[in-house]
């Protein structure tokens, strides 16, 4: 991203990585920024579609910081700006729909012919998985769904249609947990559709822009053992963005685009996100997990990893 912002708009930038869970933690990336005199910061999370759990979270993180070191992070020390989603933007949209098409196109004449029958007249099929909330988070004015919901009908407007012979489906991933989620759930989706006599799948792990366990482990090993238990014979996942060029060059449109447009704050980008309608600082008892150590599905928890360190 640093090249294309340097390559295509004449800007020198320095990129930093603050992650929530694991090294570089958002505190290391902060005293780098410090150390290095930045005056004008960007804040993007790598979350395309905001959640109070994500986006939400991580920014808190931000907000907290800059307010006990005002002095280094105050608006007389350094501007910034955050760019609390950006699932609608086209190079993002394109570039998802161009990965998914390519897998489309894969499909052989001969698992096109299997793919249609009496029952299931349409050949070739799309399940996006994202991942999963807590039902009740939406309740409480988190717009993760209603992104979700966007994002996918942006991406289903460059892909072909029912007529054309594609049939797009939404499902969620990775609930833990007693508690409700957001529906339906992908493991309940596949054997529908194996059901419905779909043999072609496309699967597009919608809310993750790089691979990791979620996609390769869940995705590409779990769900697609229970689709082919199901009867869905011809497997297909769409690869995350990972460093796809496209996306590459409109992170950088999206970093240039915000220098020059009227700057959010990270309390603007959390109130105008209802982050405060949920405590996430305290313990979920419903959900048996802490959110603020473990995420929201406890991939990645500090306490588990050292465990299994020890082992």
């Amino acid at each position: 991203m640093a090249k294309s912002l340097r390559e295509r708009y004449g800007i020198e930038a320095k990129t930093y990585i603050g992650m929530r869970y694991w090294f570089p933690f958002t505190n290391e990336a902060l005293e780098q920024i410090q150390e290095d005199d930045i005056n004008a910061l960007v804040i993007l999370p790598l979350y395309p579609q905001f959640s109070i759990s994500t986006s939400g979270s991580s920014l808190r993180v931000l907000q907290e910081e800059f307010a006990k070191k005002a002095d280094i992070y105050g608006p007389q020390k350094m501007f910034h700006t955050v760019v609390p989603s950006w699932y609608e933007r086209p190079g993002y949209v394109k570039s998802i729909a161009n990965l998914i098409q390519k897998e489309l196109d894969s499909f052989s004449k001969e698992e096109l012919q299997e793919g249609t029958s009496d029952t299931q007249t349409i050949p070739k099929h799309v399940l996006f998985s994202a991942h999963g909330v807590p039902a009740s988070y939406i309740e409480a004015g988190d717009p993760y769904k209603a992104q979700i919901e966007d994002c996918v009908e942006r991406i289903k407007a460059l892909l072909p249609s029912e007529k054309d012979g594609v049939k797009i489906h939404l499902s969620f991933q990775s609930r833990v947990g007693p508690v409700e989620w957001l529906r339906p759930y992908t493991d309940d989706v596949l054997p529908e559709l194996g059901e419905q006599g779909v043999k072609n799948l496309v699967v597009v792990p919608i809310s993750f822009v790089s691979e990791h366990i979620e996609t390769l482990e869940e995705i590409d090993i779990e769900y697609r053992e229970l689709a082919l238990e199901s009867g869905i014979t011809n497997w297909r996942r769409s690869p995350a963005l990972n460093t796809d060029p496209t996306f590459i060059d409109d992170m950088a449109d999206m970093v240039a685009d915000a220098l020059n447009e009227p700057s959010q704050s990270i309390t603007e980008a959390c109130v105008a996100n209802n982050v405060g309608n949920i405590e996430l600082e305290t313990q979920a008892s419903d959900l048996q997990l802490e959110i603020s150590s473990a995420g929201v599905a406890g991939v990645g928890s500090i306490d588990s990893l050292r465990l299994r360190g020890r082992t």
